[in-house]
């Protein structure tokens, strides 16, 4: 049987419990980046883009960027230092990270128990002081602080490294 899986409300009452201000705008279901823009215009800070993915050898990764980033994706795992990487299954995506395709997004960690991928965040999120992310659905955005962001990553825990994606061959500037 499943583990149930962390609802907004409880997503919610982890940020005020470890401290993190966030602000939540409800709107339409987006899908894509270029869905939103008319909702991004209303919300201030930066807006992500989230990517899971898998490499050849069964490695998971979620990328968060923001969402003009341009992220070579022939190129990522030559930084990481994983085999090529593609989009991961849908069923992967609900088992690891609890959310469906269009709601990727860095607070579904709060499902990943098990810390069994690995976060690749854009340094450019760290140009932002707020960062925007789906509230683990994709009919709502949530803004936090980019140094609340680290905090919601260290305490989920598992590994996390900042990449500069603005090369032809990505590099990683550190880890959180």
């Amino acid at each position: 049987m499943d583990k149930q899986k962390v609802t907004r409300e409880e997503l919610f009452a982890l940020l005020d419990n470890l401290g993190i201000n966030h602000k939540t705008t409800h709107h339409r279901a987006v899908f894509t980046v270029d869905e939103g823009e008319d909702i991004k215009k209303s919300i201030p800070g930066g807006h992500s883009k989230n990517l899971f993915l898998k490499d050849k050898d069964g490695a998971f990764f979620l990328i968060c960027a923001l969402g003009e980033t341009q992220i070579k994706m022939n190129h990522v795992h030559k930084a990481v230092g994983c085999a090529r990487l593609s989009f991961g299954s849908e069923e992967k995506l609900y088992e690891l990270l609890g959310v469906r395709p269009g709601s990727v997004c860095l607070f579904a960690l709060a499902n990943n128990v098990e810390k069994n991928l690995t976060l690749i965040l854009d340094k450019n999120i760290f140009k932002n002081p707020l960062i925007n992310f789906h509230p683990l659905l994709n009919d709502a955005t949530t803004t936090i602080s980019t140094d609340d962001m680290i905090k919601f990553v260290k305490h989920w825990g598992g590994r996390a490294i900042i990449a500069d994606f603005s090369t032809e061959i990505p590099t990683i500037e550190g880890t959180v």
